[in-house]
């Protein structure tokens, strides 16, 4: 029906209203779209410019070349070899099984390394990092990597490449000091915080141990980077550039490499530690563990048998006993106490004691070494062949609390800033410390058990030696080990007065002097003959199991009769030249018997060596004994030469 003519002016009104919204409508469209627009082109410009690049443009981590570790002459102990590696890139592989097994069949690649490549794969396409080459195997030859390359077609993902690795030229030779690096785990990640995404890249390696752990930052650089272009399922279509890291930094030990391996050959056979520190800078000469172990072992990845022999040997050739082991001193503790008790006004160095063979003390028996005792003794005599009575008397003049604060002034109980792997504190125990430790009150027994070294005392060979180094200057003497870092060299640990009176002092080396040159002294058969070698010494033999009086009353067990885990521990220390100290050096076997026999020949011997950077002339020795210890320095110098000539076929 047609509409009236009356209505058509009606009808006009209502579209154009209509055709005005709806055009204000899209005004105000065009005009959001025009703001949004110019918002991204000009005010954002340079942020979504950023975001296509980062589309176009992956950015990935070059790893940095590790710094290098030397010994004081500049002998190489840890440094970098090129090394053939094997890659996989996870998400080109396709089925990785598959790929692994085309590859065994041209390589010959340990079941190990296999399995634990699946297993990095998995990890890596579980972070949403399947694109990030994973490490198969390294340290492969030539002739692999050119079967490997021929055959690149039928091993998608499969690449070979160039890197560097971690080696240690001289072996087992210092092995507890350098420590040894090795791939970053899981265990690693969860506690680092914040770590170096460097961290990240599979089959990285980190410090473990030693000072390649305690200056891991430091040696490990700063990362480069390489801009890859990649497609959209990122994967690499070219390199664009890149910036190289910036290389680790360098450090010069303390160690002399010659005389650490003449003390490692001498104590082959023991379960041992020996420490070496130069009186005049607090340089540690040598810092030998035995029996050690050749860190290349774990860089390549050590086999599970080369770890159970490790691990299960009796003598913990993985422990670091120069800094780890803490033993009860036993003798080498009573110039501490002497010292505490001249230095408290306590006794007079002439001042003598009754040594009947023991002590009583609270209906307790503390007997002496020597059971028919040692008759009336002074200080020096009591040094000179080791009264223990002497010590249970002036230990309980003095007390604890004193003898304690004189321990930590010479080193023993406290913890030296050396970088190594679990350094132990030790324990100079007083009144407060058991307290704290146990909760219960200080009795007088533990004072006299404590004035003799045994008891809560415990000390490290290292606490031993700078104890000794102590008592030889009246200094402050600081152990180090890190002569320089990039050539910078570090603070020296010559150290200031330890503001111990002088008189003191000399009438308690007099007494180390004797006890190794004195027929009567504990050392005398480990004395040497030529002046410019005199040395000054205390014997140290430690219990580590109780003497019942049924046992006493029968006759105690010697040593020879018992088990080894039963002996006691011999200990030694001395110093060199009496009269211008240049070295001090501690001496610990473990389960060895009695200091004088065992330890003390050992430290006599590294001394000599140190003092004559070399073998000494067998006149230092006694006639009786020269012989023995010429056959003593041809064997070393065999097992040496030996030691060299494998070195060199493994490099």
């Amino acid at each position: 029906m047609k509409r009236p003519i009356k209505d058509q002016p009606q009808v006009s009104s209502r579209i154009s209203r209509r055709a005005l919204i709806m055009g204000a409508a899209q005004f105000g469209m065009v005009g959001v779209l025009g703001w949004r627009m110019r918002s991204m082109q000009v005010e954002h410009a340079d942020l979504y410019r950023n975001l296509a690049e980062e589309n176009r443009v992956n950015l990935r981590l070059i790893a940095p070349s590790r710094g290098l570790i030397y010994d004081r002459a500049g002998v190489p102990l840890a440094v970098n070899e090129q090394v053939y590696r094997i890659n996989i890139v996870p998400e080109e592989a396709g089925d990785i099984d598959d790929t692994l097994r085309r590859l065994t069949d041209l390589v010959e690649i340990p079941e190990e390394d296999i399995a634990r490549t699946r297993e990095e794969c998995e990890r890596q396409k579980m972070r949403g990092a399947a694109f990030v080459p994973v490490t198969i195997v390294e340290r492969v030859a030539w002739d692999d990597v050119a079967r490997v390359t021929v055959n690149a077609p039928a091993l998608p993902g499969i690449s070979a490449e160039v890197g560097l690795s971690r080696l240690y030229p001289q072996g087992a030779d210092s092995a507890h000091v350098v420590g040894y690096v090795g791939p970053v785990s899981d265990y690693d990640l969860r506690n680092i915080p914040d770590p170096d995404p460097l961290l990240e890249i599979p089959r990285f390696q980190i410090g473990k141990t030693g000072v390649e752990a305690k200056f891991e930052e430091m040696l490990r650089g700063e990362a480069g980077t390489k801009q890859l272009e990649v497609n959209a399922a990122g994967r690499v279509m070219r390199e664009l550039g890149r910036e190289e890291g910036v290389p680790g930094a360098d450090l010069q030990l303390t160690i002399d490499t010659r005389l650490q391996r003449y003390t490692e050959a001498r104590l082959e056979g023991e379960s041992a530690a020996v420490v070496v520190i130069d009186l005049e800078s607090g340089d540690l000469r040598a810092v030998a563990s035995a029996p050690t172990f050749d860190p290349n072992l774990f860089v390549r990845g050590i086999s599970v048998a080369d770890w159970t022999g490790l691990n299960e040997n009796i003598y913990r050739p993985l422990s670091a006993k120069t800094v780890q082991g803490a033993y009860p001193p036993g003798s080498t503790f009573k110039m501490v106490v002497a010292l505490a008790a001249l230095e408290a006004g306590v006794v007079s160095p002439d001042e003598t004691v009754y040594c009947p063979g023991y002590t009583e003390v609270g209906g307790t028996r503390f007997h002496c070494w020597k059971s028919w005792g040692h008759g009336n003794v002074d200080m020096h005599r009591s040094l000179q062949e080791s009264c223990d009575c002497y010590y249970y008397e002036i230990g309980q003049r003095v007390g604890i609390d004193r003898i304690a604060a004189m321990a930590r002034k010479l080193g023993v109980g406290i913890r030296h800033d050396v970088p190594m792997s679990a350094e132990s504190v030790g324990i100079a125990p007083d009144r407060a410390w058991k307290r704290e430790r146990y909760d219960e009150d200080w009795r007088i027994g533990d004072t006299v058990n404590a004035s003799i070294g045994q008891g809560y005392v415990l000390a490290t060979p290292l606490q031993l030696a700078v104890m000794c180094a102590r008592v030889a200057t009246g200094r402050d003497i600081r152990p180090r080990l890190v002569q320089s870092v990039n050539g910078i060299p570090e603070p020296s640990g010559a150290g200031e007065s330890l503001g111990l009176n002088e008189n003191f002092l000399r009438r308690v080396r007099a007494g180390m002097h004797d006890v190794s040159n004195n027929p009567h002294g504990t050392g005398y058969g480990s004395r040497t003959l030529l002046d410019e070698a005199i040395l000054a010494g205390k014997s140290g033999t430690s219990q580590v199991r109780r003497i019942t009086p049924e046992e006493r009353a029968r006759g105690v067990t010697s040593n020879e009769d018992l088990p080894w885990e039963r002996r006691d521990h011999a200990l030694w220390v001395n110093f060199a030249p009496y009269d211008k100290p240049r070295f001090a050096v501690a001496c610990v076997v473990e389960h060895g018997g009695g200091g004088s026999s065992v330890a003390a020949p050992i430290a006599r011997d590294v001394t000599l060596q140190a003092l004559y950077d070399g073998p000494p002339p067998l006149e230092a020795y006694p006639s009786n004994q020269r012989g023995r210890i010429a056959e003593l320095q041809s064997r070393i110098a065999g097992q040496t030469a030996r030691a060299a000539a494998q070195r060199s076929d493994r490099a």
